[in-house]
Formats: C-alpha cells, sequence, structure tokens
C-alpha cells in the first residue's frame, strides 16, 4: 500500500542543517510492530505516524517512535509532524493554532509562518542521588555544576539534565555512549541533555542531548530536551526574569546549525519552537 511520506527539517530555515523527523501521514492500519520496523528503517531520531484523532479538541494523533521504542511525547517530531500536516493541507489552523493528541496527551502548537511553537506537558523534576551524579560527571568525563543539582525531568520523554560550566565545556565533551545507555536504563531516562552558557553571540546557550539506550547517539537538535532545561532552569532558579525568553544552539558537532527559541512564563509554562522546512516528500510502499 503506498502512503505519504515526508521529511521535515526542524529547528532551522535552511535544508539539511537542522534536525529531521520523517512523518507517515497516511499511517491508518499499520500496527506498532510495522510501526517500529518502518522507524528502525528511516534510522532518524525520531519517526512519526499520523492517525485521525480520538480525542475531543485534537485535529490529528501522532505516534512517536525512535529507532528502539516508542515515546509518549517528543518536541522536534511535533513541530516537524504540525508542519507536514499543514503543509499536506490535512488539517487547517484555528487560531493559529492546532491540537496534537499524543500518548502526553493534548499538545497546542501556534503557527506562525515557517514557525511552529508548541507548549511543553506539565513536567515533574527529581533531583538525582549524590552517586548517580559522580556517575554522570564519568559518563560526560567533566565536572557538572553541583549547586545547580542535577536532576531527572519529565516532560513525557525524561532528561538526565545537567549545567556545565559554559558552552565551550558542552562542545568540547566525549561521552561514553554505552556506559550512558546502562546509566539511562537504569534510571529509566529517555538520555542526557547537558547545557552551558553562551559569553557572548546570538545565542543564550548550547545544549547536546545523547539518547544511546533509544538508539540516537547524538540527537542533532531536540524539542524536548530544550524543554527540559527550560524546567530545569527555572526549578533551579537560574532564570531571573519574570517572563523569560532565550535561544539554544545545537548540533554543532554533529555538523548541523539548529536554533531553539524557549519561552518560560511566569505560572512555569514552557514553549519551545522553531523554523522548519520540507526536506523530501515521496510515498512509503509498505
Amino acid at each position: 500500500m503506498s502512503r505519504n511520506y515526508k521529511v521535515v527539517d526542524v529547528f532551522t530555515a535552511q535544508p539539511l542543517l537542522g534536525n529531521p523527523v520523517a512523518v507517515v501521514l497516511d499511517a491508518e492500519g499499520l500496527d506498532s510492530a510495522t510501526l517500529q520496523q518502518i522507524a528502525r528503517w528511516t534510522n532518524l531520531s525520531e519517526t512519526t505516524f499520523v492517525l485521525p484523532p480520538t480525542r475531543a479538541g485534537a485535529d490529528y494523533r501522532l505516534r512517536i517512535f525512535t529507532p528502539g521504542n516508542e515515546l509518549p511525547f517528543a518536541g522536534h517530531p511535533t513541530l516537524g509532524s504540525a508542519h507536514a500536516v499543514l503543509e499536506s493541507g490535512r488539517v487547517a489552523p484555528r487560531e493559529g493554532r492546532l491540537v496534537q493528541e499524543c500518548d502526553a496527551g493534548l499538545i497546542s502548537i501556534a503557527v506562525s509562518g515557517s514557525t511552529r511553537v508548541l507548549t511543553l506537558p506539565t513536567a515533574q523534576v527529581t533531583a538525582l542521588a549524590p552517586d548517580d551524579v559522580a556517575e554522570l560527571e564519568a559518563i560526560l568525563g567533566t565536572p557538572v555544576i553541583r549547586t545547580a543539582a542535577p536532576a531527572l525531568v519529565d516532560v513525557g520523554p525524561v532528561w538526565i539534565v545537567a549545567q556545565l560550566a559554559s558552552a565551550d565545556a558542552v562542545l568540547r565533551m566525549q561521552p561514553d555512549l554505552a556506559r550512558s545507555a546502562a546509566f539511562e536504563r537504569r534510571l529509566r531516562a529517555t538520555g542526557i541533555t547537558v547545557f552551558g552558557a553562551h559569553a557572548a553571540g546570538e545565542a543564550d546557550i548550547e545544549v547536546r542531548s545523547f539518547a544511546p539506550s533509544c538508539g540516537v547517539g547524538e540527537d542533532p537538535v531536540c524539542g524536548s530536551g530544550n524543554g527540559a532545561v527550560a524546567v530545569f532552569q527555572r526549578e533551579r532558579g537560574l532564570l531571573h526574569a519574570m517572563h523569560t525568553s532565550y535561544v539554544a544552539t545545537q548540533g554543532r558537532c554533529v555538523g548541523r546549525r539548529g536554533r531553539v527559541s524557549v519561552s518560560v512564563s511566569t505560572d512555569g509554562t514552557v514553549t519551545v519552537g522553531g523554523e522548519c522546512v520540507t526536506v523530501l516528500d515521496g510515498i512509503l510502499r509498505v
């Protein structure tokens, strides 16, 4: 059977410099085993499958797979899939917004030009035990800032989040991915996301995300990871303004130039957004 298929580059306006997501637009009739097989075949950090909604208020339902497992929610797949369903004419925004149904609930996505901005699900934050912080430093091969205690941040995916001394420290880091995978499985985490501040320039922080336990060594530009960083910064008192917006960059170490716009409101609501561009239109025969 022929199914419409797109690959959308997320967090960039220039093809090949963001994080691609494969979007299967006609996923009805495919069972979970087949969806996982397709995700292994595309070998991207995530592949998504668009289905009719089952909940009131939703425009469509989305299932999200890494090469190794299904996720309840993920950031760049949500934004890229919203771009794909709009471009294909399957849905139209209502008052400038779409509503996506996924296992994490209903996700609101604002639409403006080529930019899509999602509202992050409610997060849960749990501090890491001291022994786990020491293991995290051993995995990263560099110290973390312990005054901002590393934590598990559950935004659907569960990220182990830590702050490093600087953006340069983030860029120099060479983690032990095999050890990281075992650590993630033990803590039932999706992966590790670290960040550090830029001293100057157009971006405020540099971010890197690793999820080898899910089959993703380094995620080029991670929406949920950036959302988890925003939650972490708010919880640790690293954001001082009443309403804070900032720009993160991610992907330089894997040849990308992703730009992520993040906003944290006074009530703790986090939004994550960026530009999207389609790089491939095709037919998947499954």
